[in-house]
């Protein structure tokens, strides 16, 4: 097979013949066939019609002189001059000399596994390291990273319940390792695992961090392995802060500020590429994180935990962009909560918003893994489900494919995950924008595209399922007869003030969660 690039033996069709395919042996049309027509050539990076967003099946694909080095027609990140020159289709065994061609299909999966292989695969085509808002202004699509509360919750590194994350000074190896996967799987943004690293959460309902760890020693381990990995490949290191229990119990706006300064000194120190003011629930605090963050002269992102409802306080996500943006916010969007579909309604909203206002930032989402659209106000929280039962719902990583071309549709281009969402997650938003972002991550080299590697199966009906119609139309069970398919949504309708969200340094106590299960409806 020619290299990538290289000029290749076009595909003949017998003049009369009955064409055969010839993996499955019959007839795929009878008669004198058609003179066919080739399909579009393959560029490195470019995806035919067979991948699903090229030219439209039997049209002809004719050579365009372009001018040496021109990039004209190729999607966003692949390097001008490196599709120069066309490759036609591949050959196919049994092809040609008068023994038939591959049907329809077969060509599609064919196409699909060639145009895959000249896309680089572990590497950008972009040299030299460049800050967030350069590759955005360049039309790069960013990918974020995924959840790390809910993964290493379940490898035994978080407690459910604070949520915080000790284990970067306890169990500095699990976090390294989970980052080492997101930046394996396409993530070129490795998020410093602090979230709920403030002071004031590692001290909160009797949390031994703050007096025993410190929070400083949390943030700077945070730090330091986030950049450490960072390393090893084309990713930037961003610090990021999150809602506060000081604002929950209605502290006033110098101290909320005061408790995400302590962080953002440890950011600071560490030098981190940038910010992220990331799960609010309440635009005012946002604000504050924002203009907090900013003092710091490097390039803030903030995302709100909040639905197509609005924030806490009944501020519509428009007016949630519009008020970040003018705080100082580059980019703006939305993580946690909600699965993806109810994200990016978000975030359309909040363009929308934003263009009314004649605002302009980049646009970023960072949804669940998992599927709520059964969600009141408060997001999955409310579901009976949460924390620990959430498993029946998580997406596929076809769901996922589906939720990157979505949001990209959308204009969004800083594209990740947040609780639920594994590196697999990951690779799945890498791959389906692999033709726009010119290269493959390196996790792909053990995965096939739409599960073209399932062709290699001992089990012919798993065989038959190596292809992208199969699994984009599936519809999947969950294998519990007697479950609902929706919860009922507890929705206690509690927000900032409220006795119950009071925060506190010791221990809940029993009076406190007997009133609890007092009030709590089976």
């Amino acid at each position: 097979m020619p290299r990538p690039g290289r000029g290749a033996p076009a595909l003949r069709l017998p003049r009369e013949s009955t064409l055969r395919c010839p993996r499955r042996g019959r007839p795929s049309r009878s008669g004198p066939p058609r003179r066919a027509r080739p399909a579009p050539p393959l560029g490195r990076g470019e995806l035919g019609a067979a991948g699903g967003r090229g030219a439209a099946p039997g049209r002809a694909g004719r050579r365009r002189r372009r001018a040496p080095g021109s990039g004209a027609g190729l999607p966003g990140g692949v390097a001008r001059g490196a599709a120069s020159r066309p490759a036609p289709l591949p050959r196919y065994k049994g092809a040609g000399r008068g023994r038939g061609v591959a049907c329809a299909a077969c060509r599609a999966v064919g196409q699909r596994r060639w145009a895959r292989k000249m896309l680089p695969i572990g590497k950008s085509t972009k040299q030299g390291k460049r800050g967030i808002l350069e590759r955005l202004d360049a039309g790069e699509i960013v990918v974020g990273d995924g959840g790390f509360v809910f993964a290493l919750e379940k490898r035994g590194y978080v407690k459910a319940g604070p949520w915080t994350p000790e284990a970067t000074v306890e169990h500095p190896e699990a976090v390294r390792q989970l980052h080492r996967e997101f930046l394996r799987a396409g993530s070129n943004v490795l998020q410093t695992f602090t979230f709920y690293a403030s002071e004031d959460k590692l001290e909160n309902r009797g949390n031994y961090v703050a007096e025993k760890i410190t929070c400083q020693k949390v943030n700077e381990a945070a730090c330091d392995i986030a950049k450490e990995v960072a390393k090893e490949g084309d990713a930037l290191v961003a610090g990021g802060v999150s809602q506060t229990p000081s604002y929950l119990s209605c502290k006033d706006k110098a101290e909320v500020k005061a408790v995400f300064r302590k962080q953002l000194e440890v950011f600071m120190r560490k030098d981190v590429d940038f910010l992220i003011a990331e799960y609010f629930e309440h635009v005012e605090e946002a604000v504050w994180a924002v203009e907090a963050l900013k003092e710091s002269g490097k390039p803030v992102a903030a995302t709100m935990c909040i639905g197509p409802e609005g924030d806490m306080h009944g501020v519509p996500p428009g007016q949630c962009a519009v008020q970040l943006v003018k705080a100082g916010a580059s980019i703006v969007g939305v993580n946690c909560h909600f699965d993806p579909d109810t994200c990016l309604k978000t975030v359309k909203l909040m363009k929308e918003g934003l263009e009314a206002a004649k605002l302009k930032a980049y646009l970023m989402s960072q949804p669940l893994a998992f599927h709520t659209p059964d969600c009141g106000k408060q997001g999955f929280i409310d579901l009976p489900e949460f924390p620990f039962g959430l498993e029946p719902r998580i997406v596929t990583r076809w769901d996922v494919q589906k939720y990157a071309r979505k949001a990209y549709d959308l204009g969004i281009r800083y594209i990740g995950g947040c609780c639920g969402f594994e590196p697999y997650h990951i690779r799945a938003i890498a791959e389906e924008l692999a033709p726009e972002r010119g290269f493959l991550p390196e996790a792909s080299e053990k995965h096939g595209s739409w599960g073209d590697s399932l062709s290699m199966h001992t089990k012919p009906w798993v065989r038959a399922r190596a292809r992208k119609e199969y699994w984009e139309n599936l519809k999947p069970a969950s294998g519990r007869p007697y479950c609902p398919s929706l919860s009922k949504p507890d929705g206690w309708g509690v927000t900032k003030g409220t006795r119950e969200l009071m925060q506190q340094k010791e221990a809940t106590t029993e009076e406190q969660l007997k009133e609890l299960f007092q009030k709590q409806k089976f």
